[in-house]
């Protein structure tokens, strides 16, 4: 395996699967067996999880922003809960971690006691971002993989890569294998938004974007084969 210590940020809508809201029990079971599949062999994997599934923020409405991002970290945490369980039914050993305080359902987060659940082989998922609005999950996925020392965010989206249009738009749409973060922020590619990508670039951490629709693809990543598109 190429690398020990990975962030996994997988969409809140990637896990409703071809339902378009909720949770698709069947898709979660495949990506969780792929994720035991690096826990088994010896990778120390942290998780981020967004939302969309059950709620977006941005399209509330009227509704005030604070609130509207708080009920978003919400649904990251029904999300979380769900891997969790779905985890632990394959046999990992699992944490959930949320960064706004829910003693009854899952522990705060505290960097040094993720650190040592990694450090035991423990799956370690973060929920409700980053506890603070405005901040999208992806930014909260650059934080975490930041404080945990991450050597690499994998980012498991619905397309193959990055493009430089949208592919399911143009079918001439070009595909890169590698980019830089300052040519991410200059073209405006839809990678992450702007503060997550130029946290990543400050702090030196790549991210390997990738389709999770074929959840192996996971298992390649961790190995460094060659797939997606990686951003350094």
């Amino acid at each position: 395996m190429k690398y020990k210590r990975v962030l996994l940020k997988l969409s809140g809508e990637a896990l409703s699967g071809n339902t378009g809201f909720g949770l698709h029990f069947p898709t979660l079971e495949t990506v969780c067996k792929d994720v035991k599949k690096c826990a088994d062999m010896g990778v120390e994997i942290a998780i981020v999880v967004g939302g969309g599934n059950f709620w977006r923020g941005r399209s509330s409405g009227q509704m005030d922003r604070t609130r509207a991002d708080h009920m978003g970290m919400l649904a990251t945490t029904i999300n979380a809960l769900a891997l969790a369980d779905t985890l632990e039914q394959a046999g990992c050993t699992v944490r959930v971690q949320t960064a706004i305080a829910m003693n009854q359902i899952a522990e705060p987060y505290i960097r040094n006691r993720a650190v040592r659940h990694l450090e035991k082989k423990r799956i370690v998922i973060f929920g409700c971002g980053t506890g603070n609005p405005f901040f999208s999950t992806d930014t909260a996925a650059a934080l975490r993989a930041a404080e945990i020392e991450a050597d690499i965010i994998f980012k498991a989206s619905m397309v193959d890569g990055v493009y430089d249009s949208d592919p399911k738009k143009n079918p001439d749409a070009k595909r890169y294998e590698t980019l830089t973060f300052s040519e991410v922020l200059n073209k405006g590619l839809q990678v992450m938004d702007s503060t997550a990508a130029s946290m990543c670039r400050d702090n030196h951490i790549p991210i390997l974007v990738f389709n999770m629709e074929d959840p192996d693809n996971i298992v390649r990543a961790v190995k460094g084969e060659p797939i997606g598109t990686l951003v350094e």
